[in-house]
């Protein structure tokens, strides 16, 4: 049996996403084991990290200053606006490096059955954006959900009246992937979006 202070470290872990209490309790005695180097190092980043987290006032992303360092770096086109639902998603597209635009995050989706109303998102500060002028193409990569399109649905029609392009991510089968591994939607989404070769 552990120490009270080590079940509540456990604890603490198990609420983090893709951990339960399992995997939580292999990564506490990882740590232990290893608590002169990456334990200590552990403890360091989060106290740095506490105490300089913000949210970016421009975008919504989270980072250690404001405005974050993707609205500060000038080197990316200010023209092209990427929307997204979450921070997750915002890194995710990012970390590819194929999008050299700003982006927007919305704080997630609409959803009526969870209650989320548009004014609940970061739909007006958008749409400001947009009227702010500057900006000739909003990608909306929105997940490929229900409430997801109807969220990429529901800002093309309020930026229906601003001269701007918009755009969505392109949906269907992902690389590598057997047809007959694919559920319907998946498929339906592919012949829907299919394009001609050559």
């Amino acid at each position: 049996m552990a120490s009270q202070e080590i079940e509540t470290l456990a604890s603490a872990l198990a609420r983090l996403p893709g951990l339960g209490p399992r995997s939580a309790r292999r990564a506490v005695l990882w740590l232990v084991k290893r608590r002169e180097t990456s334990l200590v190092q552990l403890v360091e980043a989060l106290a740095a990290v506490q105490d300089t987290l913000v949210e970016c006032e421009i975008c919504g992303n989270v980072d250690t200053r404001n405005p974050c360092g993707i609205c500060a770096d000038h080197r990316r086109d200010p023209r092209q606006l990427c929307v997204v639902e979450e921070v997750a998603d915002l890194w995710a597209l990012d970390r590819a490096k194929l999008f050299t635009g700003r982006y927007h995050v919305l704080g997630g989706r609409l959803s009526a059955l969870e209650g989320v109303r548009p004014e609940d998102l970061g739909i007006g500060t958008l749409i400001e954006r947009i009227a702010a002028g500057g900006i000739d193409e909003v990608v909306l990569a929105m997940n490929a959900t229900l409430e997801g399109q109807t969220t990429a649905h529901y800002i093309a029609e309020r930026l229906g009246d601003y001269p701007v392009r918009i755009t969505q991510l392109a949906h269907g089968l992902p690389v590598g992937g057997e047809l007959d591994y694919l559920d319907e939607g998946t498929l339906a989404q592919a012949l829907r979006a299919r394009r001609p070769m050559g």
